[in-house]
């Protein structure tokens, strides 16, 4: 797992921008933003509460993937919340793609999303997200009801169990 990018994944609020710097910083590697990717007409459209379809997501997978192959062996906050997007991400990317899965209630999720602030995401799509999750099969899935440094030590055990 570890010769790879490693793809933090989950619907908004889970975490995965908080995870994926303090798992970069930890094991050494670039951190890229998934939701820095995102061309001007997919934040407004989120912004407004309009969910994304996979034709809206096609150009945004495609950018990451052109940062993360310059930067080599990225962990990467995505949502990847399907199948076909994770299809993309396989493609696109030149090395190996692991998924570490942050999974949390959707109770709990939004009532994180209603303290964020600064974002572009509207907390009315959360439902929307937890009904597009497919999750990867294969990732390894770690639940947020924990600190996040917990929720770090749960991930480097399980890839160095890998």
């Amino acid at each position: 797992m570890l010769d790879g990018h490693i793809i933090i994944m989950g619907v908004s609020g889970c975490g995965k921008s908080t995870v994926g710097k303090m798992l970069a910083e930890h094991l050494g590697r670039p951190f890229l933003e998934g939701d820095d990717f995102h061309p001007a007409e997919n934040v407004s459209k989120m912004a407004s509460g309009q969910a994304l379809t996979n034709q809206d997501r096609e150009a945004w997978i495609k950018a990451l993937c052109h940062s993360a192959n310059e930067s080599q062996l990225s962990i990467i906050a995505c949502s990847a919340l399907n199948a076909t997007v994770r299809n993309w991400l396989g493609a696109g990317l030149e090395k190996s793609v692991s998924y570490i899965w942050l999974k949390g209630s959707e109770t709990l999720l939004a009532k994180r999303l209603a303290t964020r602030s600064n974002h572009f995401f509207s907390p009315s799509l959360l439902a929307s997200q937890f009904a597009a999750l497919d999750p990867q099969e294969d990732a390894i899935a770690v639940s947020v009801n924990q600190p996040v440094e917990a929720i770090i030590a749960e991930i480097l055990s399980a890839l160095d169990d890998e």
